[in-house]
């Protein structure tokens, strides 16, 4: 069976469709908030990555 028989045959893949174009679905993913990306991190994770990269380095020069 090629790729595009198995994709179309698929139940999940054909569920997953359903509930994408089902109107009240997409009237409800429209009404959740929209997320935005944040570039900078908290100053509590970045001291603690920074640490975790210096730990690291240290057990990599052993």
């Amino acid at each position: 069976m090629s790729r595009t028989n198995a994709v179309k045959h698929d139940p999940l893949t054909t569920q997953i469709r359903r509930q994408f174009s089902d109107r009240s679905n997409q009237r409800f993913l429209h009404s959740l908030p929209t997320f935005k990306v944040v570039n900078e991190l908290p100053e509590p994770l970045r001291t603690l990555l920074e640490k975790l990269d210096a730990q690291e380095s240290s057990t990599r020069g052993r």
